[in-house]
């Protein structure tokens, strides 16, 4: 099923946000966290279906029973998560989610903790909404067995500022965007007790669950843990597994009452329902395209691999494999220039800047794209 991923169709002229930024340049944009292929079919043709009906009226989510049903199903099979269909709110996109978080659990003047480095909308929500963020740094652990390293937690970091009472939610990114990091159930554990313990609310934006690339790892929804189910918010979507972001259709799972009804009414005037063509995409993806997804991962897993040896091959550039996600944070610091976004530039590639995630001496590169594409990103850089 290779075909599907290598054959990708052009979005130079369909203004797409991530080519409209270099248009007109010979920059290949590697940015913006969609990818380049096209939908599985079975969505393209529940789209097709909704639009030939003819009537686009307004449906109510909550009444939507066939992506109720398709949720439930998916986070049952996928991560042995029973979910009750109440728990259930839809909103259009994560980034607004966390942003009613931010609003429904806070009073102005309150601290936010965020993980970082981390992506932009996610670290500006908490001034968006009159807060104090409170930024949780990531280091870099080496397992004394397998000498492999990977991203995690600043855990001493997070325990001193959730014991200040000003803290009342951490929204934390798992997978780790953007360092691909997958947190382990013992990690959980220690933030729920962190969280527990100091009267802090988690929101989890989960939004790469579905991309877990090393195949040793699985992911653990934060609202499937007892520990964290009755103080947590878990926030999902088909959109970036399935390249359905354009359609502004997620999710949040709180199975907390209480919670639920502070974020609804945090949302209620505002946060407009999601439409009824990302509803009836997200149930097609949830129950009809299982064999596209795991050919997608079989495809990334292949990409991650070629973007890791080829960028610790080039002088000053290094990368750790990312555990999950389509995407690859680069250190390059060992460039020794003053300016690592404009160094990719001039090379014709154009990463997410990593000034953006907090972090000026970092790109993020985007490996969701055909192995062609990839390659040639990979050759400019290397040149």
């Amino acid at each position: 099923m290779s075909a599907l991923f290598d054959s990708t169709p052009s979005r130079k002229d369909t203004f797409s946000f991530k080519w409209q930024k270099y248009k007109g340049t010979d920059i290949i944009p590697a940015w913006v966290a969609d990818t380049e292929f096209r939908c599985a079919q079975p969505i393209l043709d529940a789209i097709k279906g909704q639009a030939e009906h003819g009537n686009l009226g307004y449906i109510l989510p909550a009444h939507h029973q066939g992506a109720i049903n398709a949720v439930v199903r998916w986070l049952n099979d996928k991560h042995n998560w029973h979910i009750e269909p109440e728990w259930l709110v839809w909103t259009p996109g994560v980034v607004p989610a966390f942003n009613v978080a931010c609003k429904a659990y806070c009073q102005p003047g309150d601290k936010v903790l965020i993980q970082t480095p981390n992506y932009p909308p996610l670290l500006a929500a908490p001034k968006l909404n009159g807060l104090e963020r409170v930024d949780i740094g990531t280091v870099i652990e080496t397992d004394p067995t397998t000498k492999k390293s990977r991203y995690t937690l600043d855990f001493d970091a997070l325990e001193q500022e959730a014991a200040d009472p000003r803290c009342k939610l951490f929204i934390l990114c798992n997978p780790m965007n953007p360092v691909g990091s997958v947190l382990s159930e013992k990690e959980l554990d220690r933030i729920a007790d962190i969280c527990q313990k100091h009267q802090v609310i988690l929101c989890s934006d989960e939004i790469h669950c579905d991309l877990i690339l090393d195949e040793g790892k699985t992911h653990i929804p934060a609202g499937r843990q007892q520990n964290l189910a009755e103080n947590s918010i878990t926030l999902m979507a088909a959109s970036k597994t399935f390249n359905i972001a354009g359609l502004g259709t997620s999710f949040a799972i709180i199975p907390n009452r209480q919670l639920r009804q502070a974020f609804t009414s945090a949302a209620a005037g505002i946060v407009p329902w999601v439409t009824v063509v990302g509803l009836a995409a997200t149930q097609a993806a949830f129950t009809q395209c299982d064999d596209w997804h795991q050919a997608e991962l079989e495809y990334l897993r292949v990409n991650r691999d070629c973007v890791y040896q080829s960028i610790n091959a080039i002088d000053g550039l290094s990368m750790l494999k990312p555990d999950a996600t389509f995407l690859a944070w680069v250190d390059a610091s060992g460039l020794g220039v003053d300016n690592v976004q404009a160094w990719a530039e001039q090379k014709g590639v154009g990463p997410s800047p990593g000034a953006d995630f907090h972090k000026a001496d970092h790109f993020r590169i985007n490996f969701g794209c055909s192995r062609t594409m990839l390659d040639e990103i990979l050759t400019r850089l290397a040149r």
